[in-house]
């Protein structure tokens, strides 16, 4: 496979991202950690996004608890970061060797073994990056992306996460036409399903009880596929001791022809996932940018 050309100050980054694969996983996290408490600390942008989501999630907590929780979400965003460093940066075999467990294997082998086609939604919870690998030494994989705003920025990823066979497509037109040929001929894709809609490509459903901007294209996929879908997540077990895949069922409904029925079993689904690893969740992501910026307005009054 012919390796995307990077620029010289993507391959030293490149490079940097290679020492990091060289460290061991408790080493990882704890460099991970404390980039989380640095941004803690800042109180940046990153920790008032994460303070304001779950305050509108966690209503009948105290303020207390969500501090708390806020606090630990950002120390596992570090790490997160700094994992997806080091699982691109090291040999796919050693990052997989660090799978410790997997539940509801069942239901992915009988997705395969029915042939109609299986989409893996993958939130932003965990280690979805290690998700990657697992799948495509499973089954053929295609993996949908958005382009990075900085455009050197994609060989890279596109050279990382190829590190094993995997098709991965654009968000455009011509990737999504993939996904339908993949999936109609029984074949596996990947989706972030709370992956933030562009303007007009999604719909309001609710999202821990609050609308929230869902993407169309899974349930479309289900929907005029026939194709099994699965919610999936990589939980990070505690003092780098490794990871626990997670397979889960697909709420009832997300293939309905009824879009605003089948984007709120989506977020249902991606809900259930959050549950299991809460802190794990990507909460400075901002899935209600509305009510974001209803709410610097009434800071800036």
């Amino acid at each position: 496979m012919t390796q995307p050309l990077l620029s010289w100050p993507i391959a030293l980054l490149y490079g940097c991202l290679r020492l990091v694969g060289r460290c061991p996983l408790p080493l990882v996290h704890a460099l991970g950690a404390g980039f989380g408490w640095l941004s803690w600390w800042s109180r940046g942008r990153a920790r008032r996004i994460a303070e304001r989501n779950l305050s509108l999630v966690l209503t009948q907590e105290s303020a207390e608890t969500r501090h708390r929780l806020a606090r630990a979400s950002l120390i596992e965003t570090g790490k997160a970061v700094a994992e997806i460093a080091a699982i691109w940066g090291t040999r796919p075999e050693k990052a997989l060797g660090l799978i410790r467990e997997i539940r509801g294997r069942e239901h992915f082998d009988a997705a395969l073994a029915a042939g109609r086609g299986l989409v893996v939604a993958a939130p932003h919870l965990g280690c979805w990056e290690l998700l990657n690998y697992w799948l495509a030494t499973q089954t053929p994989l295609a993996i949908l992306y958005r382009a990075p705003r900085h455009t050197a920025l994609e060989p890279m990823l596109l050279r990382a996460r190829g590190a094993l066979p995997v098709e991965q497509v654009r968000a455009e037109g011509a990737g999504v036409r993939t996904l339908y040929k993949r999936l109609a001929a029984g074949g596996v894709v990947g989706i972030l399903p709370d992956q933030q809609p562009r303007q007009g490509e999604g719909v309001s459903a609710p999202f821990f009880g609050l609308p929230a901007p869902t993407m169309v294209l899974l349930p479309r996929l289900a929907n005029r596929t026939g194709a099994a879908v699965l919610f999936s997540f990589v939980e990070r077990l505690p003092r780098g001791s490794g990871y626990r895949v997670h397979f889960l069922p697909a709420p009832d409904g997300i293939a309905d022809a009824d879009i605003g029925r089948a984007c709120a079993a989506l977020n249902r689904g991606v809900e259930e996932c959050v549950r299991r690893a809460f802190t794990q969740y990507q909460w400075t992501y901002k899935r209600w940018p509305n009510s974001l910026n209803a709410d610097r307005s009434t800071r800036s009054a």
